[in-house]
């Protein structure tokens, strides 16, 4: 009975007598070569994919070819379990490999794997530590056939093995077999460790985008925006999946609904947070200024330009510039913008000096880009330049939830301004405030509140305070006295009257005006008790 042998960590290759290598024959130079093609193909093979059950079987498949090889494995070390299993194998059967599992110091492959050194079992046959635990030896003649096993490590860590069966050779040769072996599992070891870079890199990858999903799902809140309303989340959502990138974004919407602020929390939340944000309302400048605005001009370019001036394309260099009311511009300064989105570049006025710049481009309006460009009235790829992000801001009608947060905001900004400490806003103005249709948006009710905190004497904001376009029939007393029909009759007689001034007493020319027959009109003149005569100018 024979013992399995087991090589030293460095595995040395066989010298002779003189310490000296022994002089290689012909045959040995072509199987070097052979190995040399096996190993770089194997290399190869390797390359092609980061999963391992994808590379390992062609790559037995190849060493059966190329080393006489009877059958071979690749067992790796499940670290949780303590358990090897065969991750990839040459002739053997899916249940032989299932079979194929061993604890840490059981059997050859155990051995290896716990002490990281190969071993050779010359006959395994003879060799009681060898338990063939697939069972794909059973029913066969085990005898003249040799058995290798070498440790498959990274660094100092051993993470499986790599055996094959053979032939019986001479002790040499399997030596030999042993060292080739050691370059293919540390090929492997290569292998698995970018694999478990990559593992480790995907759970990194899916880690951020949990913590962004759940970033997401409390949701995006820029903080110089008020409101909680589901139209306002939606454009908290839109602001936060935009800003850390360099899109270009249309904010679109009503005048006064915000339109600066979103421009001001994309910019604040993005990479380009401590760098300069400028901003042009380009509804404010005349054509005649805009373009040296935007671009800059040099010394001499017209009458007053004294020295050369930078525009505020170079002064937002490396930051954010947000062109407010963009559907105002210009032809001209269209041609000249077009180019900044596209190039990066633009020459200032009366120079001929190109300048490059970077610059993330924020734009609103509150006109309808689509029906200018089909006039002619905005260029169509400046406008699908600029409409790549749109972001759309709702009028405050659409959100009721978010008028009295806005309210108690700005009674609280105007209250400290005006050196008052307005504690609360009275139920009847609540009511005007809610019941309003505010046309001017935002703006208009930030407008409203700084007048009522200004004619406050008692802490509070009454109804009496708002001005009268808020004010309701009940708040001011003007509620509608007698019956429906009473009014209608009342505007009825008012509108004849007005006909008959009009038409200088003429009865059916009022009839005519007001879309009425002559008959029709002479009853109700007789029945409101109306004298035409009295309305006729006198000759």
């Amino acid at each position: 009975m024979t013992k399995a042998k087991v090589l030293p960590l460095n595995g040395k290759r066989k010298v002779g007598k003189t310490g000296m290598k022994t002089q290689a024959a012909p045959e040995n130079i072509r199987r070097e070569v052979q190995e040399l093609q096996m190993l770089f193909k194997i290399s190869q093979l390797l390359e092609t994919s980061l999963d391992l059950r994808d590379v390992m079987q062609p790559v037995l498949e190849l060493m059966s070819e190329q080393m006489d090889m009877l059958r071979g494995t690749i067992t790796l070390l499940n670290r949780e379990t303590g358990e090897l299993m065969i991750e990839a194998a040459h002739g053997l059967s899916a249940k032989q490999r299932q079979r194929g599992r061993y604890q840490l110091g059981e059997g050859i492959t155990g051995k290896v794997v716990q002490t990281g050194r190969p071993m050779i079992v010359k006959d395994i046959s003879e060799e009681p530590e060898f338990l063939d635990r697939t069972g794909a030896r059973s029913g066969l003649d085990r005898r003249d056939i040799s058995f290798i096993c070498v440790p498959v490590k990274i660094g100092q860590e051993v993470i499986g093995a790599l055996s094959v069966d053979r032939l019986y050779a001479d002790e040499d040769s399997l030596e030999e077999e042993v060292r080739l072996l050691g370059v293919i599992s540390s090929m492997v070891a290569q292998a698995v460790t970018l694999r478990r870079k990559s593992m480790e890199e995907r759970e990194r990858l899916l880690e951020e985008n949990k913590r962004l999903q759940d970033k997401l799902k409390d949701r995006f809140h820029p903080a110089n925006i008020i409101g909680n309303s589901k139209v306002m989340q939606d454009v908290y959502d839109l602001i936060g999946q935009v800003s850390m990138s360099d899109a270009t974004v249309l904010i679109r919407g009503e005048s006064g609904t915000g339109k600066e602020l979103v421009a001001h929390a994309i910019h604040f939340n993005s990479l380009r947070g401590q760098r300069p944000f400028i901003r042009v309302n380009c509804a404010a400048l005349p054509e005649t200024v805009i373009e040296s605005e935007l671009f800059g001009h040099e010394k001499g370019a017209f009458t007053g330009a004294l020295q050369q001036r930078k525009g505020r394309f170079e002064l937002a260099d490396g930051g954010t510039i947000f062109l407010d009311e963009v559907g105002d511009l210009s032809p001209t300064v269209q041609v000249k913008l077009l180019r900044v989105l596209q190039e990066k570049e633009f020459e200032r006025v009366g120079g001929n000096q190109t300048i490059k710049v970077d610059v993330r481009i924020l734009t609103a309006t509150n006109r309808d880009l689509e029906d200018l460009a089909a006039h002619g009235q905005f260029r169509q790829d400046l406008y699908y330049r600029l409409n790549v992000f749109p972001i759309h801001l709702p009028p405050l009608c659409e959100r009721g939830s978010d008028i009295l947060l806005l309210a108690n905001h700005f009674v609280e900004k105007f209250s400290r301004a005006a050196g008052k400490d307005i504690k609360r806003i009275s139920t009847p103005a609540i009511d005007m405030l809610m019941s309003y249709h505010w046309p001017g948006n935002v703006r208009e009710l930030e407008n409203c509140i700084e007048r009522a905190v200004i004619l406050s004497t008692d802490d509070v904001v009454h109804g009496h305070h708002l001005p009268p376009t808020l004010q309701t029939a009940e708040a001011s007393g003007t509620v509608l006295k007698g019956s429906l029909q009473e009014s209608l009759d009342n505007l009825e007689r008012e509108l004849i009257i007005e006909a008959l001034k009009n038409s200088r007493g003429n009865k059916a020319k009022a009839a005519r005006t007001l879309g009425v027959t002559e008959r029709i009109m002479g009853l109700r003149v007789e029945r409101f008790g109306i004298d035409p005569r009295r309305f006729r100018t006198t000759p």
